[in-house]
């Protein structure tokens, strides 16, 4: 089950769905990504552990290097939510009329 305000306070900040947006297109190390931000590493780090905890990137050590990607399954959650919020309702059944 996903937690809707994690999920929602990552996605609140431009610079994480920036993060977002860069690992559409595959896995980058910790140091690519901070490669496209003016901030500090420690900045960075947090950015990362947000996006963690609601469960949109995850991360794996290889030696002394995090490659962090993109974790799909929450958007699709996420987007699902989105579309059923937007899907037209049912009009409402007309009660019959005693006769």
């Amino acid at each position: 089950m996903i937690d809707d305000n994690a999920v929602f306070k990552a996605m609140a900040d431009p610079t994480r769905r920036e993060i977002l947006r860069l690992l559409r297109h595959g896995e980058m190390t910790a140091g690519d990504l901070a490669g496209h931000f003016d901030m500090s590493k420690p900045s960075m780090s947090h950015h990362f552990s947000v996006l963690k905890e609601a469960d949109l990137i995850i991360g794996r050590r290889d030696g002394q290097t995090i490659w962090y990607g993109l974790d799909t399954t929450v958007l699709e959650d996420v987007v699902a939510w989105v579309m059923d919020l937007a899907a037209p309702r049912p009009a409402p059944r007309k009660k019959r009329r005693k006769a």
